[in-house]
């Protein structure tokens, strides 16, 4: 006995007409300037210039979101779509014009003859949108200009939605990079209880822009074993005919629904929140599916020359093929006379907030809601004097965060993301209130384990972590990402996209503002005690200054009263990236509570109680940005004041890394008269930095005082200790010392030479100490701030 189709004939019919009306709209977003409906033969003008563009993709993903509009329908769904495979914007496009949403947001482009025309002649042209997903795009949530996130996003955004499935479509080239391949992992992750499901459509169209894909050549079984062996239960859609495939796909879409909501329901009224083995369909299709056959004698559909612009326009008689090809979709079928879709295709389409182009969770501004912040100020740390105490940074703040998740909890809006660092990172106390989430077998030694948690760091990769906490914010949540300081460079690339997609949206009045993206930086590369070189990389913060100066901040508080400060200021925050550089060890804690917030939100200032130019012009500016550069530069001012107490030193830290830039450059940016009353505009600047020391310069070039001189890293690292990573680039006490003494020659003279000589034998003592014991000289582990009179 045959098992009865998915669809009737009615319903069948209808949805190959959808179809074929998005294949319509896409292919003419490629190649058309004007005549939309075709009422006239194609002439030259009615075609773009410069034609560019993907086509390979995007009948797939047009058929997939047509079937994912049924389901819609059909299980009443909230329901969101990621497209994964880059380009092929023009396929989400057409559909939320057809659904009407983009006609909503964009009144331009209007339900008719005109709204096509300026549908198609906007689509990657200048002034116009992307050829790919984008912030643009109503209903996306993944910035479609590099493969590989869009499984990570979907995850993000279902965690702590237990109602809300996200469909993500990956495509086969996407699937051969590294974070899309880890996130297929995501789902050891996901509790059925609380969270909602994510439904992964895997799209083999067989190639990439030249070469075939891996999953498409592997045979069947392999796939399956493949997919099975990482936790999901596959279901193949395979051919070539439309009919056919639509009852396939149709019949497909009704199981993995099925399963979600059998999956979820069994969970939610058990309790059983044990790891289930969740659906996904793998869909394979031709490449450029239902396009040209052949071009110029050459196989194009079901081919790589299918990938971009399948027609060439170069020759004009190009023109007949591509005139052929667009009425082979029957758009006269389609459209009314005046460029409507028909009563009938419009039905289709889900109403209101189930459109997946005006899901709110796509907009995730729209659920943002605050957090509720216990009082920062309450977990400062008591400072008698500047110096007077030690503490270590990130500990105080894991009693912050800790408490954060606790008034948070019933919300479930917070997340912590780490890459298997957050205890490395001491962030421990925060474990006293939640879990990390592990959602697979556990052992009588594991801890902090649990199927619910608020800590996500049981997985070692920052690409998931990345991708998990952007999808989460997209969604209207808040969190943060901590990590090795080296190793936040893996994902390089993805803040660079996240920050891209921030600043478009900061140009879109639609676009709600959601929570800003929040980096801590700990395990930095001045005390790496049992790593070594690899583990010594500061340059995230060259790489995150150069992104929009309307998106990107950086914060390098030099105690935990600033780290405290800082953080609540960040993880309040809409619509930035905010990068935060932390100590984790013991240091010695500078300013009060009061201090610090003061400090924090000028983000730049003189400390007086280390300086001695009251009322004077200083000899001399040193100024420090980050812990290390701080603890040497107070040291370097021990030294002075011993040895050279009528020197007249000015000491100046910097927080708000982006205060030195210009303030025609960077809003935080300090103007050019607030620079030169810190600064001065003649006398010498010794500048500690954390990072590479050509970024003090980078931001600070326009500037009048250009006797400026910047110690940071340099690239000299190893195995070692703390001041012998110092010493090696330069930025210790000794070698400071050193420098000013160059910098004042006609008030140092002969007694500063006197001294380098005696510095120098320090430094040969440090490297022999260093050899024999392994540990710094006991008079740097013991040096103490006091009042400029430390042990020396």
């Amino acid at each position: 006995m045959s098992r009865k189709p998915a669809l009737t004939p009615s319903q069948l019919e209808k949805l190959d007409a959808y179809w074929r009306a998005s294949n319509y709209l896409s292919a003419c977003q490629l190649y058309l300037l004007d005549n939309p409906l075709l009422k006239e033969p194609l002439q030259p003008e009615h075609i773009k210039k410069k034609i560019v563009g993907h086509w390979g993709t995007v009948p797939g993903q047009n058929f997939v979101y047509t079937h994912l509009n049924r389901v819609i329908n059909k299980y009443d769904l909230n329901m969101i779509y990621l497209s994964g495979p880059g380009h092929g914007g023009n396929a989400m496009v057409s559909h939320t014009y057809m659904e009407g949403t983009y006609s909503e947001v964009y009144p331009n482009i209007s339900q008719d003859l005109e709204g096509l025309q300026k549908l198609f002649k906007q689509f990657s042209f200048p002034g116009g949108i992307p050829s790919h997903v984008a912030p643009e795009t109503p209903g996306s949530i993944n910035e479609g200009g590099e493969l590989g996130y869009s499984l990570a996003h979907a995850f993000g955004a279902v965690f702590d939605n237990p109602d809300l499935i996200a469909a993500c479509v990956v495509g086969d080239g996407e699937a051969e990079t590294g974070p899309l391949a880890t996130a297929w992992h995501s789902n050891k992750f996901l509790n059925p209880v609380g969270d909602g499901a994510v439904l992964p459509i895997l799209h083999l169209n067989g190639f990439k822009i030249h070469n075939p894909t891996i999953f498409s050549r592997i045979s069947r079984s392999e796939a399956e074993s493949f997919f099975r062996g990482c936790g999901w239960e596959p279901r193949f859609v395979e051919g070539d005919d439309p009919k056919d495939m639509h009852q396939k796909m149709a019949s497909a879409l009704d199981w993995a629904i099925r399963e979600i909501k059998r999956i979820q329901a069994n969970a939610r009224t058990t309790g059983d929140d044990s790891r289930p083995v969740w659906p996904m369909i793998i869909l394979r299709s031709p490449k450029g599916w239902t396009g040209p056959k052949e071009v110029d004698g050459n196989i194009t559909e079901g081919s790589f020359r299918a990938h971009q612009v399948p027609i060439d326009m170069s020759r004009p008689e190009h023109l007949g093929l591509l005139e052929q090809w667009l009425r082979s979709y029957r758009p006269e079928e389609l459209f009314t006379d005046d460029g409507k879709l028909l009563p009938e295709l419009q039905e289709l389409a889900p109403k209101g907030d189930r459109r997946m182009g005006a899901n709110p969770h796509a907009n995730g501004g729209k659920l943002l809601r605050d957090l509720k912040l216990p009082d920062f100020r309450d977990y400062g740390i008591e400072i008698p004097t500047p110096g007077g105490v030690e503490a270590q940074d990130m500990l105080v703040l894991g009693d912050f965060v800790r408490d954060v998740i606790k008034e948070n909890e019933s919300a479930k809006n917070f997340r912590v993301f780490g890459p298997d660092e957050s205890k490395s990172n001491r962030l421990t106390p925060m474990f006293e209130a939640t879990n990390r989430v592990w959602n697979l077998e556990t052992g009588p030694n594991d801890e902090y384990l649990g199927r619910s948690g608020r800590v996500m760091d049981s997985m070692l990769s920052e690409h998931m972590c990345e991708g998990w906490l952007e999808g989460y914010l997209l969604t209207g949540r808040h969190g943060f990402f901590n990590s090795y300081e080296a190793f936040i460079r893996i994902v390089d690339s993805m803040f660079a996209q996240h920050a891209k997609w921030l600043k478009t949206c900061n140009e879109l009045p639609w676009r709600q503002d959601i929570a800003s993206l929040n980096y801590i930086l700990s395990s930095n590369v001045w005390q790496q005690d049992h790593n070594g070189f690899t583990h010594q990389d500061p340059g995230f913060l060259d790489h995150v200054t150069n992104k929009k100066a309307d998106v990107v901040r950086i914060y390098l508080p030099p105690d935990a009263n600033c780290l405290l400060s800082c953080f609540n200021h960040c993880i309040s925050s809409r619509n930035y990236v905010n990068v935060m550089v932390t100590s984790k060890h013991p240091r010695p804690q500078w300013l009060t509570m009061e201090q610090a917030v003061k400090h924090c939100t000028q983000g730049i200032g003189i400390w007086q109680w280390a300086s001695n130019d009251q009322g004077t012009e200083p000899d001399i500016v040193l100024s420090c940005c980050g812990d290390t550069p701080t603890l040497e530069t107070l040291a370097t001012v021990t030294i002075m004041r011993h040895y050279f107490p009528d020197i007249k030193i000015r000491v100046i830290n910097v927080v708000d890394l982006m205060r030195l830039q210009s303030n025609t450059q960077h809003p935080h940016g300090l103007s050019d008269q607030q620079y030169d009353m810190l600064f001065t505009t003649d006398k010498p600047i010794l500048f500690t930095f954390h990072g590479y020391p050509s970024l003090i310069h980078e931001l600070t070039y326009r500037r009048k005082n250009k006797n400026l001189h910047v110690r940071g890293y340099i690239e000299e690292g190893t195995i070692t200790t703390p001041f012998d990573m110092r010493v090696l680039n330069n930025l210790d006490r000794y070698h400071l010392t050193q420098d000013i003494i160059n910098l004042l020659p006609e008030k140092l003279g002969t007694r500063g030479a006197f001294l380098i000589q005696q510095l120098e034998d320090k430094l040969v003592e440090h490297k022999q100490y260093i050899a024999e014991y392994g540990q710094d000289l006991p008079e740097i582990r013991d040096w103490k701030w006091n009042n400029g009179k430390g042990i020396f």
